[in-house]
């Protein structure tokens, strides 16, 4: 009746029309009756949240912090005495106040402020120019392995004919061919005589992966190598930090073709079964936290390091590399690191390691480096061979005095160890004191003589040399196709 004499109802106004006194009327808007039922809701949440808290805080109390619990037993000595020190800080509370309360409170909102202002400055740094790594177009020469790999290659010094030492240095874990010895100048190279090659691991720069990488492979690879670049007498090896253990595994497994070795802060694995407790705990006292907890992850979840990797090196972002480096490098390493010329050098090599993007590679180094690598660096102490046990091996030395065989690595290993190293990083050496420890005096390179005027010979000489040459040509022309 109200309706139909023209008078809005009171109950009515709910529906989108508004209602007062003396006739007065206002159109509620969805807007409006929207932020209504959003502050209800708000409320509501707010509400439970108390009531939830309480009902944890209850759980808590009564499991918990009973005097019988674990909890209780073992640390609530240290908490009680910790809370009596800090007892003189409820003076700076308002007497009305309970001080559980006030500090939980003071507590939430101190860790609120930290939580804003780390986001506020992420939120700075992302709007920074970030500098992007610069991968250079291919340009290495390339070998044909056994497998049907290529593995490629880099070369410094002298030529191979007039060499009086060849080395071969497989580079360590963020690295690639590039990097050979850093820092090391061309004419020092040439003054000793001493032809350099360097090379990419699989996966690593312009080579190929190996579906099925180990340390044993990674000796065979330089094994082709060496036949590949006419290295026909006994090589060097070098090995910088990490990519020391790939120069173990030549002297273990081709150490025929190894004239010696010299490190540079070479790596040992950290999980070495032979090492007694004191050599471990020094070894694992040297690395930063992060460092440990890496190690950790590739020992125990190396499926977990693809997440770390893409999101620090595998960016393309150098300042999470930066961070990623900083985590093992002294106080001069980082001095050293922050001048330009090395800073251009270092782009560039970092930018050739990570060439084909992929994190396979890396997680499979990271893993040879703590897993079992299938013979101990005691091996390579020279030792006698065992002869055997038994009557039979009695009886047969009565008859013939047995030769006494050695084995181990046999030929020269030198080691450089820097003092500040955390993690054996690469470091600028004084490299020419280092090559005179290893090849004593400089001599220069080779004399290669060539003979500009060939003797007059008989045609039946002649005729005899070509055919020689030419079973010689066959007998390199399946060498050739092998390598």
């Amino acid at each position: 009746m109200d309706e139909v004499n023209g008078v809005v109802p009171p109950y009515a106004a709910g529906v989108g029309v508004g209602v007062g006194f003396g006739g007065n009327f206002r159109k509620v808007s969805r807007e409006e009756d929207w932020r209504f039922h959003a502050t209800e809701f708000a409320k509501g949440v707010a509400e439970l949240s108390v009531e939830f808290g309480k009902g944890c805080r209850d759980v808590v109390r009564q499991s918990i912090l009973r005097d019988d619990s674990f909890v209780v037993r073992h640390f609530g000595g240290p908490c009680k005495a910790a809370c009596t020190k800090l007892k003189f800080l409820n003076e700076y509370l308002p007497e009305d106040r309970d001080p559980m309360h006030s500090w939980s409170v003071v507590s939430v909102v101190f860790a609120v402020v930290i939580a804003v202002l780390i986001a506020t400055s992420e939120s700075d740094t992302t709007t920074q120019l970030i500098q992007k790594l610069h991968i250079y177009p291919p340009n290495a020469t390339r070998i044909l392995l056994p497998d049907g790999r290529h593995l490629a290659y880099h070369e410094q010094g002298v030529s191979f004919d007039s060499a009086r030492f060849t080395l071969i240095a497989p580079h360590s874990f963020l690295s690639s061919r590039l990097a050979g010895i850093p820092g090391i100048k061309g004419s020092l190279l040439q003054e000793f005589g001493v032809r350099l090659i360097t090379y990419d691991l699989p996966g690593f720069g312009e080579s190929d992966p190996h579906p099925q990488r180990n340390l044993e492979s990674s000796a065979m690879d330089m094994l082709y190598l060496s036949y590949a670049v006419h290295i026909t007498d006994k090589f060097w090896l070098v090995g910088y930090s990490c990519g020391s253990i790939h120069t173990w595994a030549a002297l273990k497994y081709i150490p025929d073709r190894i004239a010696g070795a010299f490190m540079v802060a070479p790596l040992v694995n950290p999980y070495e079964a032979s090492m007694n407790k004191v050599e471990t705990r020094r070894t694992w006292d040297k690395w930063t936290t992060k460092r440990k907890f890496m190690y950790f992850l590739a020992r125990k979840f190396p499926v977990v390091l693809p997440y770390f990797y893409k999101r620090s090196f595998l960016s393309g972002n150098l300042d999470r590399i930066d961070k990623w480096l900083s985590m093992s490098l002294g106080t001069r390493d980082k001095g050293i690191i922050e001048e330009v010329k090395y800073q251009e050098f270092w782009k560039r090599d970092l930018g050739e390691s990570v060439r084909q993007g992929n994190v396979k590679p890396f997680v499979e180094e990271a893993v040879l480096q703590v897993s079992n690598w299938g013979f101990s660096i005691s091996d390579l102490n020279v030792q006698k061979k065992h002869q055997g046990k038994g009557v039979f091996f009695w009886l047969k030395s009565l008859y013939k005095r047995p030769q006494q065989e050695l084995t181990g690595f046999l030929g020269p290993i030198h080691i450089w160890q820097g003092m500040e190293d955390r993690v054996v990083p690469p470091s600028m050496k004084c490299h020419r004191q280092m090559l005179t420890t290893v090849f004593g005096n400089p001599q220069g390179p080779l004399t290669v003589e060539v003979d500009l005027i060939p003797p007059v010979k008989d045609k039946d000489d002649t005729e005899e040399e070509n055919e020689e040459m030419e079973e010689e040509v066959e007998v390199s022309y399946s060498d050739v196709t092998f390598i």
